[in-house]
């Protein structure tokens, strides 16, 4: 599990990228040092072929004294083993050598490079090594005549057998370990540094996966901040930040849905009592009847048939109230906005409703602003809004006292209040008056209503974009006012 973690892999690149640099030097010092110690010796020695010719006075008579090169080439095996001399011919064939008999292998030597040397070409130039198949070395080389007059070359390599041997020795003598320990050393040196900053830099990385994983065993309950940076952040403070906006946001959605779920029982918890009560009753009268039809009279039959009816429309009621409020969640309720006059609607919805305020003995009246804007929106749900507000406005208003009704401009919008005289609303049941199937202690959901209606008001306002709420105090009536924007 450790070579899962970031620290470990960076530690782990760290060491591949510093052994891959360790290995490069060396390789890249290898060539350069071979390189340039192949160019130094050739430039140094470049003349010696030449002066090997004069000084040990090779030609006589402008030709190729034998004994001379022969004396030239067991003096130089003695004094010079790192030097090997060979006579070439005008194709580069081997005639003579000062090497040992038997550890020449080449028959002849390229003459490409040599004529090159002679041109005058960039150093450092390699010739084919007489000792091996495959093997280059630096040389010099210099022109002269064999005794018959053909042209002839004498060929020298500079860095013999003696002196591969000699460098094959100082490549592991204590220098080159000694450098090779400094080379590991400082590669050593550069992997603890570079660990020490890694744990550095990952050790705020550590903070907020330590954080993250508080928040997820709190089951994303438990607040939890990243620090906010004195000065602006590098990459790790601005993933912090975030961190916590969707932490919040995280704990907002969980806090909602747990707010949602106990609503959501507490829906069907309401809708099973509201829709057991009218089917019980139903189904107790029409049991009734059924069982008794003989042994009751006329009158009786037909004051349990309209019970049961009041019952059956009742449950109807609250069936398309539930479906309507579902509609109205989900969103699937398609707005047919049109420009019309509030007042005209408002004067329709009074006088539908004013046979049943006369029958209750309460005053419904209508006050309209002059001028009033036209609004665009679905005239069937503002209709609807009206009608459950002033409902509850009736169903909650004594005998003897009054509904309003009235519409005026408030700024860019149109406000609608609907008030009334009844008992009023305490403070801990505004809060929540407009929520489904909530049972004020004023008697709301009285009159075999399910408590739908304010819920259904809120959403059609709020999916017109306006704003709905209630002013009351016990005693002193219920206020209920929303607003509308106005046509452009």
């Amino acid at each position: 599990m450790l070579t899962r973690t970031l620290f470990a892999r960076l530690a782990l690149a760290l060491a591949v990228l510093l052994a891959g640099i360790g290995l490069l030097y060396v390789l890249l010092s290898s060539v350069m040092t071979r390189h340039y110690q192949q160019e130094f010796v050739q430039v140094l020695n470049r003349d010696l072929a030449a002066r090997l010719v004069t000084g040990r006075k090779l030609l006589r008579d402008g030709v190729l004294d034998a004994q001379a090169l022969k004396d030239t080439f067991m003096h130089y095996m003695m004094v010079n083993p790192d030097i090997e001399i060979y006579l070439l011919d005008g194709d580069g064939r081997i005639l003579s050598y000062s090497a040992d008999p038997g550890q020449v292998k080449r028959e002849r030597v390229d003459m490409g490079p040599l004529r090159r040397f002679l041109a005058g070409g960039d150093f450092p130039l390699l010739g084919n090594d007489p000792r091996s198949y495959t093997r280059q070395k630096v040389f010099s080389v210099t022109r002269l005549n064999l005794h018959n007059g053909e042209p002839a070359y004498l060929y020298v390599v500079l860095r013999g057998q003696e002196y591969e041997r000699t460098e094959q020795l100082f490549r592991n003598s204590f220098v080159m370990q000694l450098s090779g320990a400094a080379l590991f050393a400082s590669l050593l040196v550069g992997l603890l540094f570079g660990l020490l900053l890694f744990r550095l830099l990952t050790r705020r990385l550590n903070r907020l996966a330590g954080l993250m994983q508080t928040f997820s065993e709190s089951r994303f309950r438990e607040p939890v901040r990243w620090p906010p940076a004195a000065r602006p952040g590098d990459e790790i403070d601005r993933l912090g930040e975030h961190f916590n906006v969707l932490a919040e946001r995280i704990r907002e959605q969980i806090a909602r849905l747990e707010k949602q779920d106990s609503l959501r029982r507490e829906l069907v918890a309401n809708v099973s009592h509201d829709l057991r009560t009218p089917l019980a009753a139903l189904h107790g009268y029409i049991e009734t009847l059924q069982l008794k039809a003989d042994a009751l009279d006329e009158r009786t039959r037909a004051a349990y048939l309209d019970t049961a009816l009041r019952q059956s429309r009742q449950l109807t009621r609250l069936v398309d109230e539930l479906f309507e409020l579902a509609k109205l969640d989900a969103a699937d309720v398609p707005l047919r906005r049109e420009r019309f006059a509030v007042g005209e609607l408002a004067q329709d919805v009074v006088q539908k409703f004013s046979l049943q305020a006369r029958e209750q003995g309460i005053a419904l009246t209508l006050s309209c602003e002059e001028g009033l804007p036209f609004v665009e929106a679905d005239i069937a749900l503002i209709e609807r809004v009206l009608g459950n507000l002033i409902a509850n406005a009736l169903r909650h208003t004594p005998r003897g006292g009054s509904v309003s009704l009235s519409l005026r401009r408030d700024g860019d919008a149109l406000r609608v209040t609907v008030a009334d005289t009844g008992p009023g609303i305490d403070a801990d049941n505004q809060a929540r008056i407009f929520e489904r199937f909530y049972r004020a202690g004023n008697g709301a959901r009285s009159g075999g209503h399910a408590g739908l209606g304010l819920a259904i008001a809120r959403h059609i306002v709020r999916l017109h974009g306006g704003a709905i709420g209630v002013d009351s105090a016990p005693g002193q009536g219920a206020c209920f006012h929303f607003t509308l924007p106005l046509a452009g």
